[in-house]
C-alpha cells in the first residue's frame, strides 16, 4: 500500500510542480509558449501513449516487478530533467518520464486491487490511494514555488530521494501474480503516433494556424494511425484493449469521465500559474500559495471519500463533483482580470472538491467491475484516456493563449470549454451503477 502511494505521489507531483516553474525555465534556456507546452504536455504524452502498454506489462509480469521498473527508469529520468542543459534535453527526458510514470500508474492500482478482493475495503484502499495523489497536488504548487526560487532544477530531482524510498519499500512486497501474452506492438506503435500526432497538432495550431501544413499533416497522421489503432483490437489475437473491456457498460463511462476530469485538473494549474505569474506578476512562491486553497480541499476530503461512497453510493459524488468543476471553471471564466487574488483562489476550490469526489468512486467502481487478472490492463485503459484529457487540454489551451489577441482573452475561452467538456461528463456519468459497495463478507460469500 505504501508503494502504491508513494508511486501515485510522485507521478502526479511531476504532473503539477513544473507548472509554477514554467516562467523559470523560459528565463534560463528560452523558448516561447510553444516550448513550455511541450515540458508540460512531453509529459503527459508520454504518460498516455504508453500506459496501455504498461497495463499490459503489469498483468504480464506482475506488478511488482512491472512497479520496479517504472520507478527506476522515473529516478534515472528525473535526473535527467534536472541536469538538463537545453530545452530540446529537457522534452525529451520528460517524454522518457512520462514513459516511467506510465509504468508505474496501472502497477500501483493493481497492486491494490489483489491485495484487496472485498469492495469495499478495496475502495477504502482506493481512497487512501488517491489521498498520495492529494498530497502531491496540495504540496506540489507550494513545493514548485520554494524550489524554484532556488533553482528550478530541483523541481525534477526532488523525485529522487522519493523513488530510492519506494524501491527500499517494494523489496518487502510479496510477488504479484502474472499472465504471460504476447504484446501488442501495432496497437502500441499506432497508440504512440495518433496521440503524438495529435498533440503536435493542437500545440502547432496556436502559431501558425489551423490550415498550416505542420499541423494539416500530423493530424492526418494521428486520424490514420487511430484507424489502424482501432483495426489493430478488432482483428489482433492479443489485443491491448480487450473487446470484452470496451464492451463494459463501466468501462466507456469511466474513460469519459477520465478524460474530462483531468481537462479541468490539468488545464487549471496550467492556465492560472501563466496568468498568476505574468498578468498578476507574482512570485512563483506567491504563485503556489494562491493554489494551496484548491489543493488543500482536495487532501482533506480524500479520506472521506470511501466513507461517503459507502453511503451515497457512486454516482452522486461523481456527477456532483464533475459539476462543481465546470461551475468552478464557468465562475472564473467571467471574473474580472483585476478581480481580488483571494477570489480566485477561493473560486478555484471547487476545481478542487472535483477530485475526491470523482476520482476514488470512478476507480472503485472500474475495478469492482473487471477480473482481477485485467486488473492492470483496466488502469491502463482508464489512466489513458485521464492522460489524453490533461494532453490535450494542455495542448488546445496553450494554442488558444498563444492565438488570441490577449492572454485574458485566450484564458477566457480555454476555461469555457473545459467547463463544456464537464458538464458533458456528468451527463455520462449518470449511466454509472447507483448501487453501494457491500462487503463480500456480508452477503454471505468468502473472499477468494
Amino acid at each position: 500500500m505504501v508503494v502504491a502511494v508513494l508511486a501515485f505521489f510522485v507521478v502526479t507531483l511531476d504532473a503539477v510542480v513544473v507548472n509554477v516553474a514554467l516562467p523559470s525555465i523560459r528565463e534560463s534556456l528560452g523558448g516561447g509558449i510553444q516550448g513550455l507546452q511541450w515540458v508540460v504536455d512531453g509529459y503527459a504524452l508520454m504518460f498516455a501513449a504508453t500506459l496501455l502498454t504498461a497495463g499490459s506489462l503489469s498483468d504480464r509480469f506482475g506488478a511488482k516487478r512491472a512497479m520496479g521498473y517504472g520507478i527506476t527508469l522515473f529516478v534515472l529520468t528525473s535526473a535527467a530533467c534536472g541536469l538538463a542543459p537545453t530545452l530540446g534535453l529537457l522534452v525529451l527526458s520528460r517524454l522518457l518520464q512520462g514513459a516511467a510514470a506510465a509504468i508505474m500508474m496501472p502497477s500501483s492500482m493493481a497492486l491494490i486491487g489483489q491485495a484487496h478482493d472485498d469492495p469495499v475495503r478495496r475502495a477504502r484502499a482506493v481512497a487512501a490511494w488517491a489521498t498520495g495523489g492529494a498530497v502531491a497536488s496540495s504540496s506540489g504548487p507550494l513545493i514548485g514555488g520554494l524550489l524554484t526560487l532556488v533553482d528550478w532544477r530541483l523541481v525534477f530531482l526532488v523525485n529522487l530521494p522519493v523513488g530510492i524510498a519506494g524501491l527500499l519499500l517494494l523489496r518487502r512486497t510479496t510477488p504479484s501474480p502474472h499472465s504471460r501474452v504476447p504484446l501488442d506492438v501495432a496497437g502500441q506503435v499506432t497508440a504512440v503516433i495518433a496521440m503524438g500526432g495529435l498533440t503536435y497538432a493542437v500545440i502547432d495550431a496556436g502559431e501558425e494556424g489551423i490550415g498550416a501544413p505542420r499541423v494539416v499533416v500530423p493530424f492526418v497522421v494521428a486520424v490514420v494511425a487511430a484507424a489502424g489503432f482501432v483495426v489493430s483490437q478488432a482483428r489482433g489475437s492479443h489485443p491491448m484493449v480487450p473487446l470484452s473491456l470496451v464492451r463494459s457498460p463501466t468501462m466507456p463511462t469511466a474513460m469519459v469521465i477520465g478524460f474530462s476530469f483531468m481537462v479541468g485538473f490539468y488545464g487549471v494549474p496550467f492556465l492560472f500559474s501563466l496568468y498568476f505569474q505574468q498578468v498578476r506578476t507574482l512570485t512563483p512562491l506567491a504563485t503556489g500559495l494562491a493554489f494551496m486553497p484548491m489543493m488543500v480541499v482536495g487532501l482533506v476530503l480524500s479520506p472521506f471519500a470511501a466513507v461517503i461512497v459507502e453511503r451515497l453510493g457512486s454516482r452522486i459524488p461523481i456527477v456532483g463533483g464533475l459539476g462543481l468543476m465546470a461551475l468552478g471553471l464557468v465562475c472564473l471564466a467571467i471574473l474580472a482580470p483585476t478581480a481580488p487574488l483571494w477570489v480566485v483562489s477561493a473560486l478555484m476550490v471547487l476545481i478542487g472538491l472535483g477530485g475526491p469526489l470523482t476520482m476514488p468512486p470512478t476507480v472503485a467502481v472500474l475495478l469492482n467491475s473487471v477480473p482481477s487478472r485485467l486488473a492492470g490492463t483496466a488502469s491502463g485503459v482508464f489512466n489513458t484516456s485521464r492522460q489524453v484529457g490533461g494532453a490535450l487540454a494542455i495542448a488546445l489551451f496553450g494554442a488558444l493563449l498563444a492565438d488570441s489577441s490577449s492572454f485574458v482573452g485566450g484564458l477566457r475561452s480555454s476555461l469555457l470549454i473545459g467547463a463544456a467538456v464537464l458538464l458533458a461528463a456528468a451527463v455520462a456519468a449518470v449511466r454509472l451503477p447507483r448501487v453501494r459497495p457491500r462487503s463480500r463478507a456480508a452477503e454471505g460469500s468468502t473472499p477468494t
